[in-house]
């Protein structure tokens, strides 16, 4: 079970929101350069990063403090928010980021992200972002008009190797992960999935472990690191980070 410690900025900062409400964001004093440190002290090998900025879409980002993030951790970086061309997908990966998140550019224009994929190389993973079963894009503003199942059972066509699911209404609650919704889309996807949204304890984590039919590959920690509702290096200890995962790149296994 991968841990994959959540960094979401904004203005520079760390923040995290409530069920996905741009105006119910938690602002942390915690430096994001010094969380990132943190959490590659604890023994973790991938930081999941999201740029709210750019997600948003008002024309700012946090693209320079992301590089920096990048050159002050060891662990394998994976980036979403606001990726909308190749070119922004390329200066990601020049910059060293390992894996891009893609969500509304991957609804609204797949073929044009197969040929991101057939010219960049299998570097980037779907975000399935949904309410009430249906698929958000535009920072989670918007509907896609598809559901998260009949969109995840497409991505794999068009080069799509792994995939990450928030349940929408539980993100930023520690309410507990959709544990049985998780698995439902990793089914339709056939792909490593990864849950994000809701978990706020340690017993959040075992049941994901335990009860996701074999099909999720990690979790999401987010509000709940910032928060001290789980230990990280507890949790890596009773999950060792230290093999090779189908959530991990070709190259690396």
């Amino acid at each position: 079970m991968l841990l994959l410690p959540a960094i979401d900025l904004s203005d520079g900062r760390c923040v995290r929101l409530l069920r996905g409400r741009f105006a119910e964001a938690t602002r942390y004093s915690l430096d994001p350069i010094e969380a990132a440190r943190s959490f590659a002290g604890c023994g973790v090998r991938w930081i999941h990063v999201v740029d709210l900025d750019a997600a948003e879409g008002g024309g700012k980002d946090n693209r320079s403090l992301i590089g920096r993030i990048r050159r002050a951790v060891p662990c394998m970086l994976e980036v979403g928010g606001g990726v909308r061309s190749e070119d922004e997908a390329r200066r990601l990966l020049d910059a060293g980021v390992d894996r891009i998140v893609l969500g509304t550019v991957l609804a609204r224009a797949p073929a044009e992200v197969a040929g991101w994929i057939a010219r960049l190389g299998p570097r980037f993973a779907a975000g399935v972002d949904a309410r009430d079963g249906r698929v958000k894009v535009a920072g989670w503003t918007a509907d896609a008009g598809i559901a998260d199942t009949d969109f995840a059972a497409g991505l794999a066509a068009i080069g799509v190797r792994w995939l990450i699911y928030t349940r929408i209404d539980r993100d930023g609650t520690m309410e507990g992960p959709d544990i049985a919704r998780t698995a439902a889309v990793a089914r339709a996807a056939g792909l490593p999935t990864v849950i994000s949204g809701g978990v706020g304890s340690a017993e959040d984590v075992e049941r994901a472990a335990e009860s996701a039919e074999g099909l999720v590959a990690g979790v999401i920690l987010g509000r709940a690191l910032y928060e001290s509702r789980v230990d990280l290096g507890r949790l890596v200890r009773r999950f060792p980070q230290g093999g090779l995962t189908a959530w991990d790149p070709p190259e690396a296994r």
